[in-house]
Protein backbone atom coordinates (compact mmCIF):
# COMPACT_ATOMS: atom_id res chain seq x y z
CA UNK A 1 0.00 0.00 0.00
CA UNK A 2 1.12 3.65 -0.65
CA UNK A 3 2.25 5.74 1.94
CA UNK A 4 -0.02 8.56 0.47
CA UNK A 5 -3.04 6.84 1.73
CA UNK A 6 -1.65 6.78 5.41
CA UNK A 7 -3.07 8.94 7.88
CA UNK A 8 -0.46 11.68 8.88
CA UNK A 9 1.10 10.78 12.37
CA UNK A 10 1.16 13.44 15.24
CA UNK A 11 4.00 13.01 16.68
CA UNK A 12 7.44 14.93 15.61
CA UNK A 13 9.35 11.86 15.23
CA UNK A 14 6.84 9.71 14.13
CA UNK A 15 6.32 12.51 11.30
CA UNK A 16 10.41 13.02 10.89
CA UNK A 17 10.51 8.84 10.04
CA UNK A 18 6.60 9.02 7.88
CA UNK A 19 8.69 12.16 5.70
CA UNK A 20 11.88 9.61 5.35
CA UNK A 21 9.45 7.14 3.93
CA UNK A 22 7.65 9.12 1.88
CA UNK A 23 11.11 10.69 0.12
CA UNK A 24 12.33 6.75 -0.16
CA UNK A 25 8.70 6.05 -1.61
CA UNK A 26 9.13 9.15 -4.11
CA UNK A 27 12.82 8.18 -4.97
CA UNK A 28 11.42 4.55 -6.14
CA UNK A 29 8.90 5.90 -8.11
CA UNK A 30 11.03 8.07 -9.78
CA UNK A 31 13.27 4.91 -10.79
CA UNK A 32 10.45 3.38 -12.01
CA UNK A 33 9.33 5.70 -13.90
CA UNK A 34 12.79 6.71 -15.63
CA UNK A 35 12.89 2.97 -16.13
CA UNK A 36 9.59 2.57 -17.97
CA UNK A 37 10.58 6.21 -20.00
CA UNK A 38 13.96 4.16 -21.02
CA UNK A 39 12.12 1.25 -21.99
CA UNK A 40 9.53 3.35 -23.91
CA UNK A 41 12.31 5.21 -25.82
CA UNK A 42 13.97 2.11 -26.78
CA UNK A 43 10.35 0.92 -28.20
CA UNK A 44 9.83 3.95 -29.92
CA UNK A 45 13.35 4.16 -31.61
CA UNK A 46 13.20 0.67 -32.48
CA UNK A 47 10.09 0.67 -34.08
CA UNK A 48 11.24 4.07 -35.96
CA UNK A 49 14.14 2.09 -37.18
CA UNK A 50 11.77 -0.60 -38.55
CA UNK A 51 10.14 2.35 -40.17
CA UNK A 52 12.78 3.60 -42.19
CA UNK A 53 13.36 -0.09 -43.09
CA UNK A 54 9.97 -0.21 -44.60
CA UNK A 55 10.30 2.92 -46.43
CA UNK A 56 13.39 2.23 -47.92
CA UNK A 57 11.77 -1.41 -49.09
CA UNK A 58 8.94 0.89 -50.59
CA UNK A 59 11.04 2.60 -52.38
CA UNK A 60 12.96 0.02 -53.62
CA UNK A 61 10.11 -2.27 -55.23
CA UNK A 62 11.11 -1.62 -58.38
CA UNK A 63 14.57 -3.60 -57.74
CA UNK A 64 13.90 -7.29 -56.51
CA UNK A 65 11.56 -9.68 -58.11
CA UNK A 66 7.73 -8.03 -56.83
CA UNK A 67 6.32 -11.40 -54.88
CA UNK A 68 9.41 -11.43 -53.01
CA UNK A 69 9.75 -7.76 -51.99
CA UNK A 70 5.63 -7.83 -51.03
CA UNK A 71 6.66 -10.90 -49.27
CA UNK A 72 9.06 -8.87 -47.19
CA UNK A 73 7.20 -5.44 -46.44
CA UNK A 74 4.16 -7.42 -45.31
CA UNK A 75 6.31 -9.61 -42.83
CA UNK A 76 8.22 -6.19 -41.53
CA UNK A 77 4.68 -4.15 -41.06
CA UNK A 78 3.06 -7.16 -39.31
CA UNK A 79 5.84 -6.58 -37.30
CA UNK A 80 5.59 -3.07 -36.68
CA UNK A 81 2.22 -3.61 -35.80
CA UNK A 82 3.03 -6.32 -33.13
CA UNK A 83 5.56 -3.67 -31.61
CA UNK A 84 3.33 -0.73 -31.55
CA UNK A 85 0.06 -3.24 -29.88
CA UNK A 86 2.95 -4.01 -27.53
CA UNK A 87 3.26 -0.07 -26.84
CA UNK A 88 -0.12 0.16 -26.47
CA UNK A 89 -0.61 -2.32 -24.05
CA UNK A 90 2.37 -1.02 -21.70
CA UNK A 91 1.51 2.34 -21.99
CA UNK A 92 -2.45 1.59 -20.96
CA UNK A 93 -1.00 -0.90 -18.11
CA UNK A 94 1.68 1.75 -16.53
CA UNK A 95 0.01 4.62 -17.19
CA UNK A 96 -1.23 6.42 -13.77
CA UNK A 97 -4.28 7.84 -12.62
CA UNK A 98 -3.62 11.13 -12.75
CA UNK A 99 -0.80 11.74 -15.31
CA UNK A 100 -0.82 15.52 -15.06
CA UNK A 101 0.99 15.46 -11.58
CA UNK A 102 4.20 13.47 -11.64
CA UNK A 103 3.44 11.40 -14.77
CA UNK A 104 5.01 10.83 -18.14
CA UNK A 105 2.88 10.83 -21.17
CA UNK A 106 4.16 9.39 -24.40
CA UNK A 107 4.03 11.89 -26.62
CA UNK A 108 1.74 11.01 -29.97
CA UNK A 109 2.51 12.51 -33.51
CA UNK A 110 0.31 15.54 -34.34
CA UNK A 111 -3.01 14.00 -35.55
CA UNK A 112 -5.24 14.99 -39.40
CA UNK A 113 -8.24 16.24 -39.03
CA UNK A 114 -11.03 13.66 -39.91
CA UNK A 115 -12.32 13.57 -43.27
CA UNK A 116 -14.93 16.35 -43.37
CA UNK A 117 -17.33 14.31 -45.54
CA UNK A 118 -18.25 11.54 -42.66
CA UNK A 119 -21.57 12.41 -41.19
CA UNK A 120 -21.00 13.97 -37.99
CA UNK A 121 -23.60 12.89 -34.55
CA UNK A 122 -22.83 15.80 -31.41
CA UNK A 123 -23.32 14.55 -28.26
CA UNK A 124 -23.45 16.89 -25.39
CA UNK A 125 -22.66 16.64 -22.11
CA UNK A 126 -24.37 18.33 -19.29
CA UNK A 127 -22.95 18.80 -16.61
CA UNK A 128 -25.67 19.10 -14.24
CA UNK A 129 -27.60 22.72 -13.20
CA UNK A 130 -26.31 23.14 -9.65
CA UNK A 131 -22.79 23.89 -8.71
CA UNK A 132 -20.96 21.63 -6.55
CA UNK A 133 -19.19 24.68 -4.70
CA UNK A 134 -21.98 26.66 -3.14
CA UNK A 135 -25.23 24.92 -4.42
CA UNK A 136 -26.29 27.64 -6.73
CA UNK A 137 -28.11 27.23 -9.76
CA UNK A 138 -27.72 30.15 -12.20
CA UNK A 139 -24.75 29.87 -14.41
CA UNK A 140 -22.99 32.13 -17.31
CA UNK A 141 -21.75 30.32 -20.41
CA UNK A 142 -17.64 30.96 -20.58
CA UNK A 143 -16.98 28.57 -23.37
CA UNK A 144 -16.71 24.68 -24.12
CA UNK A 145 -14.44 22.09 -25.17
CA UNK A 146 -15.07 19.74 -27.99
CA UNK A 147 -13.25 16.48 -29.20
CA UNK A 148 -13.72 14.22 -32.22
CA UNK A 149 -13.99 10.77 -31.76
CA UNK A 150 -14.28 8.36 -35.02
CA UNK A 151 -16.48 5.28 -34.59
CA UNK A 152 -17.24 2.39 -36.50
CA UNK A 153 -20.91 1.48 -37.45
CA UNK A 154 -20.76 -1.98 -38.70
CA UNK A 155 -22.14 -3.09 -41.86
CA UNK A 156 -26.04 -4.23 -41.58
CA UNK A 157 -28.14 -5.79 -43.95
CA UNK A 158 -32.28 -4.53 -44.07
CA UNK A 159 -35.01 -5.50 -46.38
CA UNK A 160 -36.76 -2.86 -48.59
CA UNK A 161 -40.40 -2.98 -48.68
CA UNK A 162 -41.66 -1.71 -52.04
CA UNK A 163 -45.30 -0.87 -51.91
CA UNK A 164 -47.16 -0.09 -55.42
CA UNK A 165 -50.43 1.21 -54.98
CA UNK A 166 -53.07 0.58 -57.41
CA UNK A 167 -55.58 3.22 -57.93
CA UNK A 168 -58.59 3.09 -59.91
CA UNK A 169 -60.41 6.70 -61.17
CA UNK A 170 -63.52 6.83 -60.47
CA UNK A 171 -65.05 8.95 -63.39
CA UNK A 172 -63.77 6.09 -66.02
CA UNK A 173 -62.16 3.35 -63.84
CA UNK A 174 -58.62 3.43 -65.16
CA UNK A 175 -56.24 1.64 -63.23
CA UNK A 176 -52.62 3.30 -62.81
CA UNK A 177 -49.85 2.03 -60.66
CA UNK A 178 -46.31 3.28 -60.44
CA UNK A 179 -44.04 1.16 -61.83
CA UNK A 180 -41.38 -0.76 -59.82
CA UNK A 181 -37.90 0.85 -59.76
CA UNK A 182 -35.38 -1.29 -62.24
CA UNK A 183 -33.68 -4.13 -60.27
CA UNK A 184 -30.01 -5.83 -60.99
CA UNK A 185 -31.57 -9.34 -61.09
CA UNK A 186 -35.16 -9.28 -62.80
CA UNK A 187 -37.25 -10.41 -60.41
CA UNK A 188 -34.73 -11.10 -57.81
CA UNK A 189 -33.98 -10.50 -54.07
CA UNK A 190 -30.75 -9.07 -54.16
CA UNK A 191 -30.78 -4.80 -54.26
CA UNK A 192 -27.82 -3.41 -55.95
CA UNK A 193 -25.66 -2.04 -52.87
CA UNK A 194 -26.01 -5.89 -51.51
CA UNK A 195 -24.49 -7.30 -54.90
CA UNK A 196 -21.58 -4.64 -55.07
CA UNK A 197 -21.02 -5.27 -51.99
CA UNK A 198 -20.23 -9.15 -53.02
CA UNK A 199 -17.73 -7.81 -56.16
CA UNK A 200 -16.43 -5.58 -54.14
CA UNK A 201 -15.65 -8.16 -51.16
CA UNK A 202 -14.20 -10.36 -53.69
CA UNK A 203 -12.93 -8.39 -56.57
CA UNK A 204 -11.36 -5.64 -54.60
CA UNK A 205 -10.95 -6.98 -50.85
CA UNK A 206 -10.00 -10.25 -52.37
CA UNK A 207 -12.50 -12.23 -50.08
CA UNK A 208 -13.97 -15.66 -51.68
CA UNK A 209 -17.08 -15.96 -51.61
CA UNK A 210 -17.33 -18.85 -49.08
CA UNK A 211 -16.10 -16.53 -46.37
CA UNK A 212 -18.11 -14.37 -47.48
CA UNK A 213 -20.97 -16.63 -46.49
CA UNK A 214 -19.32 -17.38 -43.21
CA UNK A 215 -19.44 -13.67 -42.44
CA UNK A 216 -22.53 -12.79 -43.44
CA UNK A 217 -24.05 -15.66 -41.06
CA UNK A 218 -22.35 -13.78 -38.72
CA UNK A 219 -24.84 -11.36 -38.86
CA UNK A 220 -28.31 -13.95 -39.42
CA UNK A 221 -28.44 -14.12 -43.17
CA UNK A 222 -27.97 -17.31 -44.55
CA UNK A 223 -26.54 -16.22 -48.53
CA UNK A 224 -25.04 -20.11 -50.29
CA UNK A 225 -22.58 -19.41 -52.54
CA UNK A 226 -23.72 -20.53 -55.04
CA UNK A 227 -26.27 -17.75 -54.43
CA UNK A 228 -23.37 -15.44 -54.43
CA UNK A 229 -22.11 -16.49 -57.45
CA UNK A 230 -25.15 -16.14 -59.47
CA UNK A 231 -25.33 -12.72 -58.50
CA UNK A 232 -21.30 -12.07 -59.72
CA UNK A 233 -22.37 -13.39 -62.62
CA UNK A 234 -25.08 -11.29 -63.74
CA UNK A 235 -23.42 -8.17 -62.17
CA UNK A 236 -20.66 -9.33 -65.17
CA UNK A 237 -23.19 -9.51 -67.86
CA UNK A 238 -24.01 -6.03 -66.75
CA UNK A 239 -21.14 -4.10 -66.33
CA UNK A 240 -19.47 -5.83 -69.37
CA UNK A 241 -20.21 -3.17 -71.78
CA UNK A 242 -18.81 -0.79 -69.19
CA UNK A 243 -15.52 -3.18 -68.97
CA UNK A 244 -15.30 -2.85 -73.10
CA UNK A 245 -15.87 0.81 -72.98
CA UNK A 246 -13.04 1.63 -70.97
CA UNK A 247 -11.28 -0.57 -72.89
CA UNK A 248 -11.72 1.57 -76.02
CA UNK A 249 -10.85 4.61 -74.14
CA UNK A 250 -7.07 2.68 -73.14
CA UNK A 251 -6.52 1.76 -76.39
CA UNK A 252 -7.13 5.58 -77.67
CA UNK A 253 -4.14 6.90 -75.83
CA UNK A 254 -0.27 7.55 -76.96
CA UNK A 255 1.62 5.43 -75.29
CA UNK A 256 0.27 2.52 -73.11
CA UNK A 257 2.07 0.30 -70.66
CA UNK A 258 1.61 -3.57 -70.73
CA UNK A 259 2.23 -6.53 -68.31
CA UNK A 260 0.57 -10.24 -67.87
CA UNK A 261 0.23 -12.53 -64.92
CA UNK A 262 0.14 -16.17 -64.73
CA UNK A 263 -3.71 -17.46 -63.19
CA UNK A 264 -4.33 -20.94 -62.12
CA UNK A 265 -7.69 -22.08 -62.98
CA UNK A 266 -9.01 -25.35 -62.31
CA UNK A 267 -9.35 -27.80 -65.16
CA UNK A 268 -12.69 -29.96 -64.98
CA UNK A 269 -12.52 -33.28 -64.66
CA UNK A 270 -8.32 -33.46 -63.33
CA UNK A 271 -8.81 -32.47 -60.28
CA UNK A 272 -5.98 -30.12 -61.16
CA UNK A 273 -5.56 -26.66 -61.57
CA UNK A 274 -3.75 -25.50 -65.40
CA UNK A 275 -1.99 -22.26 -65.88
CA UNK A 276 -4.16 -19.38 -67.21
CA UNK A 277 -2.85 -15.62 -68.11
CA UNK A 278 -4.35 -12.39 -67.06
CA UNK A 279 -3.44 -9.02 -69.48
CA UNK A 280 -3.44 -5.63 -68.35
CA UNK A 281 -2.92 -2.29 -70.47
CA UNK A 282 -2.39 0.37 -68.82
CA UNK A 283 -3.42 4.53 -69.88
CA UNK A 284 -1.57 6.52 -67.17
CA UNK A 285 -0.88 10.02 -68.62
CA UNK A 286 -0.41 11.86 -65.50
CA UNK A 287 3.25 11.59 -65.18
CA UNK A 288 3.18 14.36 -68.15
CA UNK A 289 0.55 16.37 -66.63
CA UNK A 290 -1.84 15.44 -68.81
CA UNK A 291 -5.74 15.71 -67.56
CA UNK A 292 -7.07 12.59 -69.58
CA UNK A 293 -8.34 10.26 -67.33
CA UNK A 294 -6.15 6.71 -66.44
CA UNK A 295 -7.31 3.80 -66.94
CA UNK A 296 -6.65 -0.13 -66.65
CA UNK A 297 -7.92 -2.42 -69.29
CA UNK A 298 -7.63 -6.22 -68.07
CA UNK A 299 -8.00 -9.59 -70.28
CA UNK A 300 -8.05 -13.32 -69.87
CA UNK A 301 -6.60 -16.06 -71.87
CA UNK A 302 -6.35 -19.70 -71.44
CA UNK A 303 -2.36 -19.88 -72.83
CA UNK A 304 0.06 -17.57 -73.42
CA UNK A 305 0.45 -17.37 -76.81
CA UNK A 306 0.97 -14.28 -79.45
CA UNK A 307 -1.84 -14.11 -80.45
CA UNK A 308 -3.74 -12.61 -77.17
CA UNK A 309 -1.91 -9.22 -78.13
CA UNK A 310 -4.32 -8.07 -80.47
CA UNK A 311 -6.97 -8.94 -78.50
CA UNK A 312 -5.46 -6.34 -75.46
CA UNK A 313 -4.17 -3.75 -77.74
CA UNK A 314 -6.75 -4.30 -80.36
CA UNK A 315 -6.63 -1.33 -83.20
CA UNK A 316 -3.69 0.68 -81.14
CA UNK A 317 -0.90 1.62 -82.63
CA UNK A 318 1.81 3.65 -80.61
CA UNK A 319 4.43 3.38 -78.06
CA UNK A 320 4.37 0.12 -75.66
CA UNK A 321 6.13 -0.16 -72.45
CA UNK A 322 6.56 -3.54 -71.65
CA UNK A 323 9.24 -5.88 -71.01
CA UNK A 324 10.66 -8.63 -73.07
CA UNK A 325 7.76 -10.88 -73.89
CA UNK A 326 8.47 -12.62 -77.18
CA UNK A 327 4.48 -12.71 -78.21
CA UNK A 328 4.93 -8.97 -78.57
CA UNK A 329 8.61 -8.98 -80.43
CA UNK A 330 6.66 -9.35 -83.85
CA UNK A 331 4.88 -6.23 -83.78
CA UNK A 332 7.72 -4.08 -82.75
CA UNK A 333 8.86 -4.91 -86.44
CA UNK A 334 7.78 -2.89 -89.80
CA UNK A 335 4.69 -3.67 -91.80
CA UNK A 336 4.14 -1.07 -94.44
CA UNK A 337 6.46 -0.54 -97.04
CA UNK A 338 7.04 2.84 -95.57
CA UNK A 339 9.13 1.17 -92.65
CA UNK A 340 6.44 1.31 -90.26
CA UNK A 341 5.77 -0.90 -87.09
CA UNK A 342 2.43 -1.15 -85.23
CA UNK A 343 3.96 -0.63 -82.11
CA UNK A 344 6.96 0.90 -80.79
CA UNK A 345 8.96 -0.87 -78.10
CA UNK A 346 9.15 1.07 -74.74
CA UNK A 347 11.34 -1.41 -72.44
CA UNK A 348 11.77 -1.01 -69.01
CA UNK A 349 14.58 0.01 -66.82
CA UNK A 350 13.19 -1.58 -63.72
CA UNK A 351 13.82 -4.68 -65.66
CA UNK A 352 17.36 -4.13 -66.67
CA UNK A 353 18.03 -3.13 -62.73
CA UNK A 354 16.22 -6.37 -61.34
CA UNK A 355 19.32 -8.50 -63.16
CA UNK A 356 22.14 -6.31 -61.88
CA UNK A 357 20.37 -6.59 -58.07
CA UNK A 358 20.25 -10.42 -58.20
CA UNK A 359 24.04 -10.34 -59.20
CA UNK A 360 25.02 -8.16 -56.49
CA UNK A 361 22.60 -10.20 -53.96
CA UNK A 362 24.16 -13.28 -55.06
CA UNK A 363 27.87 -12.09 -55.60
CA UNK A 364 28.30 -8.79 -53.92
CA UNK A 365 30.06 -7.93 -57.31
CA UNK A 366 31.47 -4.10 -57.65
CA UNK A 367 30.35 -3.94 -61.25
CA UNK A 368 27.18 -4.87 -60.57
CA UNK A 369 26.87 -2.00 -57.48
CA UNK A 370 27.93 0.80 -59.74
CA UNK A 371 25.52 -0.06 -62.51
CA UNK A 372 22.44 -0.23 -60.00
CA UNK A 373 23.93 3.19 -58.43
CA UNK A 374 24.35 5.10 -61.74
CA UNK A 375 20.97 3.67 -62.81
CA UNK A 376 19.43 5.14 -59.28
CA UNK A 377 20.64 8.61 -60.33
CA UNK A 378 18.53 8.24 -63.30
CA UNK A 379 15.80 7.28 -61.50
CA UNK A 380 16.50 10.52 -59.37
CA UNK A 381 16.37 12.59 -62.40
CA UNK A 382 12.41 11.22 -63.04
CA UNK A 383 11.37 12.44 -59.84
CA UNK A 384 12.24 15.96 -60.21
CA UNK A 385 10.01 16.07 -63.75
CA UNK A 386 7.11 14.18 -62.82
CA UNK A 387 3.85 15.76 -63.31
CA UNK A 388 6.06 18.29 -65.51
CA UNK A 389 4.77 19.06 -69.23
CA UNK A 390 6.31 16.47 -71.67
CA UNK A 391 9.15 19.64 -73.64
CA UNK A 392 10.22 20.00 -70.29
CA UNK A 393 10.86 16.61 -69.42
CA UNK A 394 12.31 15.53 -72.97
CA UNK A 395 14.80 18.54 -72.57
CA UNK A 396 15.47 17.73 -68.65
CA UNK A 397 16.11 14.16 -69.72
CA UNK A 398 18.53 15.43 -72.55
CA UNK A 399 20.74 17.80 -70.89
CA UNK A 400 21.06 15.42 -67.49
CA UNK A 401 19.90 11.59 -68.37
CA UNK A 402 21.62 11.50 -71.65
CA UNK A 403 25.06 11.98 -70.69
CA UNK A 404 24.52 9.45 -67.49
CA UNK A 405 23.47 7.23 -70.43
CA UNK A 406 26.54 7.48 -72.23
CA UNK A 407 28.81 7.08 -69.63
CA UNK A 408 26.62 3.56 -68.36
CA UNK A 409 27.03 2.33 -71.82
CA UNK A 410 30.47 2.75 -72.56
CA UNK A 411 30.68 0.99 -68.76
CA UNK A 412 29.00 -1.28 -70.10
CA UNK A 413 30.87 -2.12 -73.00
CA UNK A 414 34.28 -1.93 -71.11
CA UNK A 415 33.03 -4.43 -68.30
CA UNK A 416 31.78 -7.37 -70.64
CA UNK A 417 35.34 -7.81 -72.00
CA UNK A 418 36.95 -8.19 -68.62
CA UNK A 419 34.31 -11.64 -67.19
CA UNK A 420 33.47 -14.17 -68.22
CA UNK A 421 30.68 -14.74 -70.76
CA UNK A 422 29.04 -17.00 -69.34
CA UNK A 423 28.34 -15.75 -65.64
CA UNK A 424 24.99 -13.97 -64.57
CA UNK A 425 26.47 -10.57 -64.61
CA UNK A 426 27.28 -10.94 -68.62
CA UNK A 427 23.95 -12.16 -69.04
CA UNK A 428 22.66 -8.98 -67.22
CA UNK A 429 24.69 -6.44 -69.31
CA UNK A 430 23.82 -8.61 -72.38
CA UNK A 431 20.22 -8.21 -71.72
CA UNK A 432 20.78 -4.85 -70.96
CA UNK A 433 22.60 -3.81 -74.32
CA UNK A 434 20.26 -5.99 -76.35
CA UNK A 435 17.98 -3.41 -75.57
CA UNK A 436 19.36 -0.33 -75.16
CA UNK A 437 17.72 1.55 -77.88
CA UNK A 438 14.28 1.14 -76.31
CA UNK A 439 15.80 1.21 -72.64
CA UNK A 440 16.81 4.98 -73.62
CA UNK A 441 13.50 5.58 -76.35
CA UNK A 442 12.13 7.28 -73.30
CA UNK A 443 14.60 10.40 -73.13
CA UNK A 444 13.52 12.24 -76.17
CA UNK A 445 9.85 12.01 -75.68
CA UNK A 446 8.29 13.23 -72.59
CA UNK A 447 5.51 11.29 -73.03
CA UNK A 448 7.59 8.11 -72.50
CA UNK A 449 8.26 6.97 -68.71
CA UNK A 450 11.65 4.90 -67.36
CA UNK A 451 10.23 2.03 -66.36
CA UNK A 452 6.48 -0.03 -66.95
CA UNK A 453 5.55 0.12 -63.48
CA UNK A 454 2.46 1.29 -63.93
CA UNK A 455 1.64 -1.64 -65.32
CA UNK A 456 3.10 -3.73 -62.72
CA UNK A 457 1.25 -1.82 -60.24
CA UNK A 458 -2.03 -2.30 -61.79
CA UNK A 459 -1.01 -6.37 -61.52
CA UNK A 460 -0.42 -6.35 -57.52
CA UNK A 461 -4.50 -6.47 -56.97
CA UNK A 462 -5.40 -9.91 -59.03
CA UNK A 463 -1.36 -10.83 -57.35
CA UNK A 464 -3.46 -10.23 -54.47
CA UNK A 465 -6.61 -12.07 -54.94
CA UNK A 466 -4.95 -15.06 -56.62
CA UNK A 467 -3.25 -15.75 -53.02
CA UNK A 468 -6.37 -15.83 -51.46
CA UNK A 469 -9.01 -17.45 -53.91
CA UNK A 470 -6.24 -19.97 -54.98
CA UNK A 471 -7.52 -20.24 -58.44
CA UNK A 472 -10.48 -19.61 -60.94
CA UNK A 473 -12.90 -21.97 -61.59
CA UNK A 474 -13.17 -22.21 -65.02
CA UNK A 475 -11.71 -19.98 -68.52
CA UNK A 476 -14.92 -17.93 -67.79
CA UNK A 477 -14.60 -16.87 -64.22
CA UNK A 478 -10.95 -15.88 -65.71
CA UNK A 479 -12.85 -13.98 -68.03
CA UNK A 480 -15.31 -12.29 -65.30
CA UNK A 481 -11.98 -11.61 -63.28
CA UNK A 482 -11.10 -9.12 -66.00
CA UNK A 483 -13.93 -7.46 -66.36
CA UNK A 484 -14.50 -6.55 -62.88
CA UNK A 485 -10.49 -5.76 -62.06
CA UNK A 486 -10.88 -3.45 -65.29
CA UNK A 487 -13.88 -2.07 -63.51
CA UNK A 488 -12.49 -1.89 -59.98
CA UNK A 489 -8.57 -0.44 -60.76
CA UNK A 490 -9.67 1.89 -62.87
CA UNK A 491 -12.10 3.28 -60.59
CA UNK A 492 -9.58 3.40 -57.82
CA UNK A 493 -6.72 5.22 -60.00
CA UNK A 494 -9.67 8.15 -60.65
CA UNK A 495 -10.29 7.80 -56.95
CA UNK A 496 -13.54 6.67 -57.11
CA UNK A 497 -14.76 4.60 -54.48
CA UNK A 498 -15.91 1.26 -55.99
CA UNK A 499 -18.80 0.69 -53.74
CA UNK A 500 -20.43 3.96 -54.04
CA UNK A 501 -19.86 4.06 -57.63
CA UNK A 502 -20.92 0.40 -58.74
CA UNK A 503 -24.15 0.56 -56.10
CA UNK A 504 -25.17 3.34 -58.71
CA UNK A 505 -24.01 2.13 -61.63
CA UNK A 506 -25.99 -1.17 -61.03
CA UNK A 507 -29.19 0.51 -60.38
CA UNK A 508 -29.40 1.70 -63.86
CA UNK A 509 -27.37 0.60 -66.21
CA UNK A 510 -30.29 -2.00 -66.98
CA UNK A 511 -32.30 0.69 -68.67
CA UNK A 512 -29.36 2.92 -69.75
CA UNK A 513 -29.05 3.61 -73.74
CA UNK A 514 -25.98 1.04 -74.12
CA UNK A 515 -24.75 4.21 -76.74
CA UNK A 516 -24.58 6.32 -74.21
CA UNK A 517 -22.54 3.81 -71.80
CA UNK A 518 -19.39 6.28 -71.60
CA UNK A 519 -21.72 8.68 -69.30
CA UNK A 520 -21.14 5.98 -66.56
CA UNK A 521 -17.55 5.74 -66.91
CA UNK A 522 -16.14 6.10 -63.61
CA UNK A 523 -14.56 9.53 -64.15
CA UNK A 524 -17.56 10.38 -65.87
CA UNK A 525 -19.75 9.72 -62.60
CA UNK A 526 -20.91 11.97 -59.47
CA UNK A 527 -21.55 10.52 -56.58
Amino acid sequence: MSLVSEPLPTDLDALRVFAESLQAELAHKDREIAANAAEIYAKTLHIEKLRMQLAKLQRARFGRSSEKLDHEIDQLELLIGELEEDAGESEARDKPANPGRGGVERKHPVRKPLPAHLPREVITHDPGRVCPGCGGTTFSRIGQNDRDVLEFVPSSFKVIQHLRPKLSCRSCETIIQAPMPPLPIERGRPGPGLITHVVVSKYCDHIPLHRQTTIHLREGVELDRSTLADWVGQAMFLLAPLAEAIGRHVRAGVALHADDTTVPVLSPGLGKTKTGRLWVAVRDERPWGSNVPPAAFYRYSADRKGIHVPALLGPYRGFLHADGYKGFTKFYKPTTPAGDAPLVEVACWSHARRYFFDVHHKTASPIALEVMEQIAALFAIEGHIRGRPPNLRANTRLENAQPRLDRLKSYLDSQITRISGKSTLAEAIRYTSSRWTALTRYVSDGRLEMTNNAAERAMKPPVLGRKNYLFCGSDAGGQRAACMYTIMETAKMNGVNPQAYLTDVLSRIAEHPIQRVDELLPWAWKP
